[in-house]
């Protein structure tokens, strides 16, 4: 069976740091202090050799704009730290009360912004954490402010961005494979040697410094999407050091790779037909029926791939600028609204609007800079951790497979695939199932109709991890917590100030 890669080049896993939720407030009092966040545990993991000035360093704090900023030290390659370093970006917001110690956060991505993050606080977690707990962001290797992956020039990246995501004969598959093989070049011959080391198991290594660094003796995190897998490798690397983990939407580390590109075609499959069918419910401008609004939009896409329509200022809203900004309003279904008008003046000519969204989920402003190398950090990260062995000119049949399972994102997310076919590094070894064996309770979150992570990957990891309980959000976008479902927010708090699961570990909480 032919795979593609882990995750799709243009639909990172998560959006956390891209549409940030209201803030909820929490009535929650803390319990004790958090076991073993007083005393931190600054030595090596037992059986390493040359660690100990990486653990034992002390962050030099400096007021940035929103909290506290420092640099962390770390090998750049882990198999062999007496050689080159790199430096970790680090935010740090103060907790409002006393400190219990640190809650370390990661939006995902691969090539989301833990500083950027962190800086929005208020909004990414409740007031009694405020009230807590230190919050901690961290640029992973090789994103925005730690040594950033830097493939192609803007003008090149609007190129790659808008490029067919479905080929339709042998000439168009062909140019895709050659893209896909000359953005791969480029991005190892900008980049260096960092390119081999920025893998997930890289960057949960550089984890547990950090925690070291910030005297904490266990890590307190939460990881959303991407960030789940960040967690979960960093469970299994350290059990001993495991703290209050929080893993909401999961992204599993064991998932072949046309088990990622089925999972996440079909999420989003669902996300379109729930956002039709509430468009229908609301006078939809599109069809009177679901099938008729999803028809709409899928005529619109053919067209923009014969037609692409002009965009004042920027580049013409293509067919894979189009799939891109529809996707970032599956992630949010506060953004549903806006995506119906968008696809209506779209059909009427005016791609503006579509073409803004598309910009939104790929860090892009209207000067035509990208503020975020998200578009390129992702399948470097992504391509390191699960390559692809097949031959990228056998690639339509991996298209096929994953389209009739999805009928609507299949073809599309397929084809996202074909990068990691042609990257021009070997994967790393390690991902797999995780155990976790001897670390304390993690709480995992899923959501039933989340496009990006489908609520079965959080069920495989509850399965899989140990000691393990687990929330179930009955609910539409993206991961959960701290999007407005008061039933999620307080279980999550409860465990992170007092320790307490829900009972019988599991919960269900309707949206």
């Amino acid at each position: 069976m032919l795979s593609p890669g882990r995750a799709p080049l243009r639909l990172a896993a998560a959006l956390a740091a891209l549409v940030l939720p209201v803030a909820g407030c929490s009535l929650l009092t803390p319990g004790p202090e958090p076991t073993g966040l007083a005393s931190g545990d600054h030595s090596p993991p037992a059986g390493t050799e040359g660690l100990e000035r990486f653990y034992e360093q002390e962050l030099a704090w400096q007021d940035c704009p929103a909290g506290e900023c420092a640099g962390l030290e770390v090998p750049l390659d882990w198999s062999a730290p007496e050689g080159g370093t790199i430096e970790i970006a680090v935010n740090r917001v103060p907790a409002k009360g006393e400190a219990s110690g640190s809650l370390v956060a990661n939006p995902g991505g691969p090539g989301g912004s833990g500083v950027d993050y962190a800086a929005a606080a208020d909004r990414i977690v409740g007031s009694s954490i405020r009230e807590h707990f230190d919050v901690v962001g961290f640029d992973p290797r090789g994103v925005q402010r730690s040594e950033p992956i830097d493939c192609v020039s803007d003008a090149g990246l609007d190129a790659w961005m808008g490029s067919d995501p479905s080929p339709d004969d042998a000439a168009e598959r062909a140019a895709a494979v050659e893209q896909s093989a000359d953005f791969g070049r480029a991005c190892l011959e900008t980049t260096g040697e960092l390119i081999g080391h920025v893998s997930t198991q890289d960057v949960a290594k550089d984890l547990d410094v950090l925690r070291s660094a910030l005297d904490d003796g266990k890590l307190t995190y939460l990881g959303k999407s991407y960030g789940t897998a960040i967690g979960a490798i960093y469970a299994e690397l350290f059990p001993e050091r495991v703290g209050r983990m929080v893993l909401d939407g999961v992204f599993p580390t064991d998932l072949t790779g046309m088990e990622a590109a089925i999972g996440q075609a079909k999420g989003f499959d669902t996300a379109t037909r729930a956002w039709a069918a509430d468009c229908v419910a609301n006078d939809c401008p599109l069809g009177s029926t679901q099938d008729e609004v999803v028809g709409s939009v899928e005529g619109l896409l053919q067209d923009l791939d014969q037609r692409p329509v002009p965009v004042g200022g920027g580049p013409e809203l293509t067919e894979g600028w189009a799939s891109v900004g529809i996707a970032q309003a599956m992630y949010d279904q506060g953004m549903w609204s806006m995506l119906t008008d968008a696809l209506v003046a779209a059909e009427q000519g005016d791609g503006s609007a579509l073409m803004q969204l598309g910009m939104m989920y790929a860090g892009r402003d209207s000067s035509g800079a990208y503020t975020s190398n998200i578009m390129e950090a992702l399948p470097a990260v992504s391509c390191l951790d699960d390559g692809v062995d097949e031959d990228p000119q056998e690639w339509q049949q991996v298209a096929d497979e994953v389209e009739a399972k999805a009928p609507i994102w299949g073809t599309f997310l397929a084809w996202e695939g074909l990068v990691c076919a042609t990257w021009p590094l070997e994967p790393v070894d390690g991902l797999g199932p995780i155990e976790a064996k001897g670390a304390d309770p993690v709480l995992i979150v899923g959501t039933t109709r989340d496009p990006a992570t489908p609520y079965e990957w959080a069920v495989r990891l509850h399965e899989q991890i140990d000691n393990s309980a687990m929330i179930t959000h009955e609910g539409d976008g993206h991961t959960a917590y701290m999007r407005q479902n008061d039933c999620v927010d307080s279980a999550v708090e409860e465990y992170w100030l007092t320790g307490e699961l829900p009972e019988g570990d599991e919960l269900t909480c309707e949206e």
